[in-house]
């Protein structure tokens, strides 16, 4: 009889295998074409959906790079994510003029919708994740949401949690 340990422990070995060849394929591509750290963790997260410690530490040790130079450069640039993300992507502005529009009420108000714990930012079905940024430049449209890279101005909550809910309910005609 097969047991669910060794079941486990195979699935393991061939996720970490297929995770190193991703690996070596963005590490000959980045000393093909002598890239440089940007390059590298965008390969990463192009390739994994986000930048993984175990992928950050791989290429510390290939490259003999410490791996806080990785960590530096993905925690200043917003454009980089250390944990995984949602299927649907919801992001909220917070600059001034969406924020005296009603922002935070939109935020709190998704929060609750999705479940979301204070401090989490990702539904734990990894369906949702939930960004707020300082500012999108789209103050005349404020409070501005977007969503899966659709922009949506002058948002109320009512309409919000209507287009969040249609997301909702696609998915689960899946």
């Amino acid at each position: 009889m097969i047991s669910f340990k060794s079941i486990f422990n195979s699935l393991i070995f061939y996720i970490r295998n297929l995770m190193e060849n991703i690996l070596k394929k963005i590490c000959a591509d980045y000393e093909k074409h002598e890239g440089n750290i940007i390059s590298l963790l965008q390969n990463i997260q192009n390739e994994l959906g986000y930048i993984p410690e175990d992928a950050v530490l791989w290429f510390s040790k290939k490259l003999d790079i410490p791996a806080s130079r990785f960590f530096g450069i993905a925690t200043f640039y917003a454009q980089f994510h250390l944990s995984p993300r949602g299927k649907n992507i919801i992001t909220t502005c917070c600059g001034t003029a969406c924020h005296v529009k009603g922002s935070e009420r939109l935020i709190n108000g998704l929060m609750k919708e999705l479940a979301l714990p204070e401090g989490q930012q990702t539904t734990s079905d990894k369906e949702f994740t939930l960004e707020k940024v300082n500012c999108v430049g789209a103050c005349s449209i404020a409070p501005v949401v977007i969503i899966n890279n659709k922009v949506y101005g002058k948002v109320s909550a009512d309409n919000l949690m209507k287009e969040i809910r249609s997301l909702k309910d696609k998915e689960l005609e899946k």
